[in-house]
C-alpha cells in the first residue's frame, strides 16, 4: 500500500490507518533507533515515542519527501535526544549480548576455527567491539548520524541527505571525514595492541 493511501485511510479512520502505518514501518523505525542506542529495549521505547510523535504530527507532513524519510528524521532525532538525556554512552549497553559469554549461540563455528571459543579470543573480540562502538560514538554528531544511517540502515547517500536535510555533497563530505576519523582511531588502536 502506498504512503498516500495510508495517510488517506488515517484521515478517514485514524485507528485503522495508523495500525497499517505501524505495521509497515515499525521494524524500520525500531532498527534505526537500535543503530544509535544499541539496546533493543531502549530502541523499542524510542520507537514508541517516534510513533507518538508521528501520530501527533502527521497532519503537518507536507508530502515533500517520502514518508519513510520523515520517519527516519524523527527516529534519528529521538534517538539522539535519548542518548543526550541519559548522559551515558548507550553504544555500550548491548555489548554483553553481542560479545558476551554465550558467544557461540547463533554462530556457525567452522571446524578449523579452533580458537574462536578461547577466553583470550572472546576478550579480544569484546575489547575490539567496545573500541569500535566508542570510536563511532566519539564522532561529531553529523558524522555519527550519516555513518550510522549508511552502515546500519543501508541508506544511500541521497536518502541520508533527505533525512538530514543536507546536500548530497555535504553527506559525501561527512562520510569521507567519518571514515577518515575512524580509520585513524583504528590504526592507533591496532598499533597499541
Amino acid at each position: 500500500m502506498e504512503d498516500i493511501e495510508i495517510i488517506d485511510i488515517i484521515a478517514r479512520n485514524q485507528s485503522a490507518g495508523f495500525k497499517i502505518l505501524v505495521d509497515k514501518y515499525q521494524l524500520m523505525i525500531t532498527n534505526t533507533c537500535y543503530g544509535f542506542v544499541r539496546n533493543r529495549e531502549d530502541a523499542e521505547d524510542i520507537a514508541q515515542e517516534v510513533f507518538i510523535e508521528i501520530h501527533k504530527s502527521l497532519h503537518k507532513f507536507r508530502n515533500e519527501s517520502k514518508l519513510s524519510t520523515w520517519f527516519y528524521r524523527i527516529s534519528v532525532n529521538k534517538s539522539l535526544n535519548f542518548i543526550r538525556d541519559n548522559k551515558k554512552n548507550s553504544w555500550f549497553q548491548s555489548l554483553d549480548i553481542l560479545f558476551g559469554a554465550d558467544k557461540s549461540e547463533g554462530k556457525v563455528i567452522e571446524p578449523n576455527d579452533t580458537d574462536s571459543n578461547k577466553p583470550d579470543r572472546i576478550m579480544e573480540d569484546k575489547e575490539t567491539g567496545e573500541f569500535i562502538f566508542e570510536a563511532i560514538s566519539s564522532l561529531p554528531k553529523n558524522q555519527k548520524v550519516a555513518f550510522t544511517l549508511h552502515k546500519y540502515e543501508d541508506l544511500s547517500y541521497k536518502e541520508i541527505a533527505e533525512v538530514m536535510e543536507l546536500s548530497l555533497s555535504s553527506i559525501e563530505s561527512l562520510m569521507f571525514r567519518a571514515k577518515k576519523n575512524l580509520q585513524g582511531k583504528l590504526i592507533k588502536y591496532y598499533k597499541n595492541l
